[in-house]
């Protein structure tokens, strides 16, 4: 998703998004230490876009304290 994406999202459908990469992202390290991940690409993408959902609510953090 892109940050536009996530941008228009309201506060719980963030909220729920973080989870839910955040289990993504769980899922992927476990299948690559246990040797089943193919395509190690995807570790990749499933940490910028954690990354890239927390740095959407910092933002709105940030605008709401000022």
């Amino acid at each position: 998703m892109r940050a536009s994406d996530l941008r228009d999202l309201s506060d719980t459908e963030l909220t729920e998004h973080i989870a839910t990469a955040r289990r993504d992202l769980f899922g992927l390290r476990f299948q690559h230490a246990t040797g089943e991940l193919d395509n190690t690409s995807s570790l990749r993408r499933a940490k910028r876009e954690v990354a890239r959902a927390l740095t959407v609510a910092r933002e709105r953090e940030l605008d709401a304290e000022s």
